[in-house]
């Protein structure tokens, strides 16, 4: 079963983005690894450009 863009961007590409960005939040706020706080605001913005390119994409309209 072959799903769609909008299904796949769907189930697949906007949570990934939105586990960036949280992924990213608590990089920065961990006192742990001087590594993950230096990319944390990478890895905030590049899930919140993808979850903004990819959000406009909303679920397919619904066939009657």
């Amino acid at each position: 079963m072959s799903l769609q863009f909008r299904a796949f961007n769907n189930k697949y590409i906007v949570p990934v983005a939105m586990i960036l960005m949280i992924g990213g939040f608590v990089a920065l706020c961990q006192p742990w690894s001087e590594l993950l706080h230096s990319y944390s605001v990478t890895i905030t913005l590049i899930g919140l450009v993808i979850f903004t390119i990819f959000a406009r994409f909303g679920p397919s309209p619904d066939k009657d």
